[in-house]
This record gives C-alpha cells, structure tokens and sequence, in this order.
C-alpha cells in the first residue's frame, strides 16, 4: 500500500481542493503508516498494511474519548473512508524526537521526558475501559508465536546472529502471560510517534494510536527504547513510583527484542535498508538478559 507522495498529494486534493496551493512534505519514518505534511499545519496518513485501515477509523473515535482525560495533548483526528482510506488531524506543535536528538538533550530534559512519558502511560493504564469498550477498542494486534517469528526471520539473518535469535525466541515462549495484567496501552511510542519542543527541551503530545488498545502491560515498554535504552530505564523507575507495581526489566528486554525480530521477519528486502532493521536488532542483542 506503498504510495508517493504525487498519488498521495491527488488524494488529499481530491478530498480537499482547497489545500491546491499548500505545500506538501512526505514523512516517511512511520512503520504503520505513511504521512504527509501540509502546510506544516496538517496531517495525512495513510495505512501501509491491511491490517492499518481499521485501526485509522478506530483511532479517530478513542481519541475523541480519551483527549480530556490524559496530561499530554493527542490529535483530534478525522477519518476518511475514501476509497483510498485516510485519516487526518491538526498538526501538533513540536517535531520527532530521534536518537540523536535525545542525546543531546541535558539531563534535566531527560528526566522531564521520561517523566512526562511515564505520567501519560500511568493515565492510559487507568482509564476506565468501559468508554473505550463502547468506542470500539479492543486487544492490540496479537502478535505470532515466537517460533513462528524465529522461522520467519532466521533464513535472512546473518549466521553470527542466529544463535541469539534462537535463544530470544525459545526465552520469550517461555515466558508466562503477563503478571501485571491487561491495561488500555499506546504501544507505540518511539519517537516518530512524539511532538517535542526541542528549542524548550519539552514533550508537548503524542499521536499515532493505531497500535493502541488493550494489551500486555509490559509490551507498553518496548518503544521508547527506539529513542535510547537510557529512556525506557527512566521511565519504568518513574512509573514505578507513580503507581506502586514492580515491572519485570527482564520480560521487557526480551519483548523488545522479540519485536525488533518479528518486525526484521515480516519485513521486505527495501523496508529493512529503509528502517535499519537488522542494526535495530544488533543493536538490541547486548541488552538481552
């Protein structure tokens, strides 16, 4: 469902004539979907799998129930049923938060993101799920059994990390379901996916909550280690604060390695150069329990 950003742009205008004259800006980092920015004042996106079509619609109804009760801002986004479906928002005031930019953050930054982070998962996880229930939300994508991600993604692996791939899945099936429950999750947040202040050193919102609905409290972890590791540390230790519940760094570690090998897997030859793939998983390796 690939797209470029001509089709893209004759898409958007066909809905919107009015934008003719804005100017159109591919963003091209989103897994799940492709975006366009228009006139630095408006959000396109487009699903890039099957599986991505429903979960615009049914972003647009959570986020219209969750928006006042939740301490970041999040898009109030609008769903077009097209055909080609899209959904769109209002842009949030910021810009994606990468690697690099978080290492150059100072340490109070730091910590007030993480801060921010985790007080915005605290507030997700107590929702009461009810409202979100009637919304349409249901569980988050299950993912395929361990195994099954191993067979996927062993044969296009280099031979040196094949037996750590071997042992993360055989680890990660040993797992037993999560201790600390089924809560309503983002599950998504890396920094794509973030609308930071770099000049105030500030996280002003979060969008993209096609991932979210109700799942694995420790799968919440796994994204912001895509900003650094040193981040996802920060956050658990707060969250802990904030609520009391001792999270399990292990299981954590291994789920995080187990998506950097489920999506290496399921991935085409193209999306591995374009999203760094295998350096996601290499990288990963050293963290593993």
């Amino acid at each position: 469902m690939e797209a470029g950003l001509e089709a893209l742009r004759a898409t958007i205008l066909a809905a919107f004539p009015n934008l003719s004259d804005a100017r159109f800006v591919l963003i091209a980092d989103g897994w799940e979907s492709q975006a366009v920015d228009v006139d630095d004042r408006l959000i396109f996106r487009f699903p890039r799998f099957e599986r991505g079509i429903a979960a615009l619609e049914r972003e647009a109804r959570l986020l219209a129930v969750i928006a006042p009760m939740v301490p970041l801002a999040v898009p109030r986004t609008h769903f077009h049923p097209g055909p080609p479906c899209f959904a769109w928002h209002a842009k949030l005031p910021g810009g994606t938060l990468l690697p690099a930019g978080y290492a150059a953050l100072p340490e109070a930054a730091r910590q007030r993101l993480a801060e921010d982070l985790a007080g915005f998962q605290v507030a997700l996880h107590g929702l009461d799920p009810a409202p979100l229930r009637q919304a349409g939300i249901g569980p988050v994508w299950d993912w395929p059994a361990p195994d099954s991600i191993l067979h996927e993604a062993l044969p296009r692996l280099p031979p040196e990390l094949r037996s750590a791939a071997t042992r993360l899945a055989a680890d990660c099936a040993a797992l037993p379901p999560d201790p600390a429950g089924i809560v309503f999750g983002h599950f998504d947040t890396h920094g794509w996916n973030l609308a930071f202040d770099h000049a105030a050193g500030r996280l002003h919102g979060v969008f993209d909550f096609g991932s979210s609905g109700f799942g694995p409290r420790h799968r919440d972890f796994l994204a912001p280690s895509f900003i650094a590791p040193d981040l996802t540390v920060r956050m658990m230790a707060q969250y802990e604060a904030l609520t009391g519940l001792r999270l399990d760094r292990d299981r954590i570690a291994l789920l995080t390695g187990l998506q950097r090998l489920m999506e290496f897997g399921e991935s085409t030859d193209a999306q591995i150069v374009e999203f760094g793939l295998l350096r996601n998983l290499q990288e990963w390796i050293p963290h593993l329990p």
